[in-house]
């Protein structure tokens, strides 16, 4: 049985200062800790069926947290330093290189948001998120089945737009 609106509230909403001193610690930045925690309040609400499941939502919500603070990191560091380490021979990109590298990253993104609703989300949590196809099934209330089919839908439908860029 799902978990209905005000039990949410009652039970989900008071661990917003727990959520938000974690990824205001991790990220430093108000405004990026405020979208972690409702991107966590929204990955909880699309759980709810099976917060019962766990011991302790206190500790499930701080550690989505952290997931998704150090992957809004890693995410960061690829967009700023696109392909540092991949050099040909061992020489630097150059700058041209670096250049296109950041604007093909820069395009995707934006490939990314006209993708349907739920391939978007699931995109994201795959590739931006670094969740697995189980757990993404999880937070979806889907099977891992349907996930995969989704991702490959989405991946196909990215490269064809990015070819016809």
């Amino acid at each position: 049985m799902k978990m209905e609106q005000n039990q949410f509230k009652r039970e989900v909403m008071p661990l917003r200062g727990r959520m938000f001193a974690c990824a205001q610690r991790l990220l430093g930045q108000t405004e990026d800790a405020e979208d972690v925690v409702q991107e966590v309040f929204l990955k909880l609400w699309l759980m709810r069926g099976e917060l019962k499941n766990y011991n302790s939502l206190a500790a499930l919500s701080v550690q989505i947290t952290k997931h998704l603070c150090l992957n809004r990191l890693r995410a960061s560091r690829a967009y700023q330093e696109p392909l540092d380490d991949v050099t040909l021979a061992g020489e630097e990109p150059s700058p041209h290189d670096r250049l296109e590298q950041k604007d093909s990253l820069t395009q995707v993104m934006r490939l990314i948001d006209r993708l349907p609703g739920l391939q978007q989300a699931i995109l994201r949590m795959k590739h931006i998120d670094g969740l697995e196809v189980e757990e993404i099934a999880g937070l979806t209330g889907s099977n891992p089945g349907a996930v995969r089919t989704n991702l490959s839908r989405a991946r196909k439908k990215i490269r064809e737009l990015f070819i016809q860029m």
